[in-house]
């Protein structure tokens, strides 16, 4: 586990998804039993790739365009005049960056935004856009990776807890009511 712990300190932690897998840790995990390529993560691009490389002794291999290209740091603005209050870009959002409830107007909080593009693809009225973070005159610091890492678990756990919750009141619902204590009526 140790050699997994060190891939994934060296990822972006943005949660993206276009390595292929459902995060930066099970990335780190098929690095390490040599299932993918150390080139698969376009927000961490060659620098990425080149740490990974040392780390590993492996060669260095340039960004594979099928998993996207390297580009600034992006963050996600919300047009919040045509934003319908959905919620559907809420659950996708790794890090829980978003902020809004149903039928209520949504908004980005720059300074969690990992720039995944998640919440992108959801959007029924397409009143996201992803920008360069650096394009934005108050834009806070991108997130550090380990912040980054703690809110994509505790968004994972919470979840979880909802899941469970849900398939705990299913349960109960489904459950048979309790014999009258009355017994059978005589007619």
């Amino acid at each position: 586990m140790a050699i997994t712990d060190d891939i994934d300190a060296l990822l972006p932690q943005t949660q993206c998804t276009r390595c292929g897998y459902s995060g930066c840790r099970p990335y780190a995990e098929a690095i390490a039993t040599s299932e993918a390529h150390i080139n698969q993560c376009p927000p961490g691009g060659a620098a990425t790739i080149a740490a990974l490389a040392r780390l590993l002794a492996r060669r260095e291999l340039p960004l594979n365009p099928a998993n996207g290209k390297e580009a600034p740091p992006l963050v996600a603005l919300i047009d919040e005049e045509a934003c319908i209050g959905c919620a559907r870009c809420l659950p996708p959002c790794p890090v829980d960056a978003i902020l809004g409830a149903p039928k209520q107007m949504h908004t980005v909080m720059l300074a969690l935004c990992t720039g995944c593009e998640l919440c992108v693809a959801p959007c029924p009225v397409d009143c996201i856009a992803m920008v360069p973070r650096a394009s934005l005159a108050d834009a806070p610091a991108a997130p550090l990776p380990d912040r980054n890492r703690e809110r994509f678990l505790a968004h994972g756990a919470r979840a979880a807890a909802r899941a469970k919750e849900r398939a705990a009141l299913l349960h109960s619902r489904k459950q048979p009511a309790p014999p009258s204590a009355a017994g059978p009526s005589a007619s």
